[in-house]
């Protein structure tokens, strides 16, 4: 069974939590239709009606009642994927939940939770709705030596949370991400991140994006990002991809796209800096330049350019050995959407515009030719700007 697509708000196209009406007869989840609005909007997303003082938002209980029972319904209809005993969702999160539960029926319920929520919509959707998130986390992050067998139900639970996690930033089921606010359990988090698999740790990178993004955790990714552990477990997955110190690729470019979430937030930046990310992120950009990198180019020229808007980031990128050499072999690079042109062309104005050596250093390096390359190329009005502005500096130097 798939969720009916009245069912799914047009925004985030996960199912409707808190369903309100806007003038225009259309329906959005209260979270993301607020969000929208909050950012300046005054159009209905799906028709582009101007709304102008009418932005009032009526609770659709309707709406509500339908998937309440179709939500009744269809976990009645799941029954052949629960226990023989007591097929119920509810049954499944007390086997979860109970301290008392032997650690091979904990780890059968959380194959059968991996199960619905790759198998079906509806279970995934149920699961969400009962809370299972709630449950899930404090599985993955509990207080426990270092040397304490049980890694893999660990994991397990991990991979089942990613699996039910909300597309959308402004869900309000993220908010039980602030279980690691709580010292124990980011201590937690940080001891899976340095000792965990490869697909653990891109699976905690992820989560750490979601961190760094969601509206209901933005006090957390500031205590995250104000953490050294945290930062002494993530850099070294931005490491070369051959020999012992070896990162896994999936953990590299998931860490990489966290680490570009986090730099995204004006306040972590300082942090971010002092604890080395800038040349963690240019050592990871030198090799890919060289063939020998991660993917997540950029990601990583998104958090370089976030970096540089800062004084402290300017200092930290005219410090870093070959820099500006890196960005602009970067400049123009052959891919569908330019961003990562994009993202080099700006970090680079920002850097030349505070120093002469950057200037020189970017001439000598043959950025006019990659800036010439770019605005011939399809990138995007942003890019074509900033080239244009670096054009305009590196003439009048």
């Amino acid at each position: 069974m798939s969720i009916p697509h009245l069912f799914r708000c047009p925004i985030s196209l996960d199912i409707f939590t808190d369903p309100v009406t806007l003038c225009t007869g259309q329906t959005y989840d209260r979270q993301c239709i607020e969000r929208w609005l909050a950012d300046g909007h005054r159009t209905c997303p799906v028709t582009m009606q101007a709304l102008g003082d009418a932005t009032a938002l009526v609770p659709n209980r309707t709406l509500r009642h339908l998937i309440d029972r179709w939500l009744s319904a269809a976990t009645t209809d799941q029954h052949h994927h629960l226990p023989e005993s007591d097929p119920s969702l509810a049954a499944l999160k007390r086997c979860l939940l109970s301290d008392a539960t032997a650690a091979a029926a904990k780890t059968a319920a959380l194959e059968k939770v991996m199960a619905l929520a790759s198998e079906s919509d509806v279970g995934r959707a149920c699961m969400l709705q009962l809370g299972f998130l709630s449950v899930l986390l404090p599985l993955v992050f509990r207080a426990a030596p270092a040397d304490r067998p049980g890694r893999a139900e660990e994991e397990l639970a991990l991979q089942c949370a990613l699996s039910l996690m909300p597309s959308s930033p402004a869900a309000p089921q993220l908010d039980c991400l602030n279980v690691l606010k709580k010292e124990a359990s980011l201590a937690s988090f940080v001891r899976l991140l340095e000792r965990g698999s490869g697909r653990a740790k891109a699976g905690l990178c992820r989560l750490l994006e979601t961190v760094a993004t969601a509206a209901a955790t933005r006090d957390l990714a500031l205590i995250v990002a104000a953490s050294p552990r945290v930062w002494q477990a993530l850099l070294p997955l931005l490491q070369r991809q051959d020999g012992p110190a070896a990162s896994d690729p999936r953990a590299s470019e998931a860490a990489v796209r966290a680490i570009a979430a986090v730099c995204a937030t004006e306040p972590a930046r300082g942090s971010a800096i002092h604890h080395g990310v800038v040349g963690a992120l240019f050592r990871h950009l030198t090799w890919w330049a060289y063939g020998k990198g991660g993917g997540a180019v950029s990601s990583a020229l998104a958090a370089v350019e976030a970096l540089a808007e800062t004084e402290a980031g300017r200092r930290a990128v005219a410090r870093a050995p070959g820099a500006t050499r890196v960005l602009v072999r970067h400049v123009f690079m052959m891919s569908s959407t330019n961003d990562g042109s994009e993202h080099a062309a700006a970090a680079l104005l920002a850097v030349c515009r505070e120093s002469r050596a950057a200037r020189s250093e970017a001439v000598d390096a043959g950025v006019v030719t990659q800036l010439l390359l770019l605005l011939q190329s399809q990138c995007g009005a942003r890019a074509k700007a900033k080239a244009r502005a670096l054009l305009k500096l590196l003439k009048s130097r």
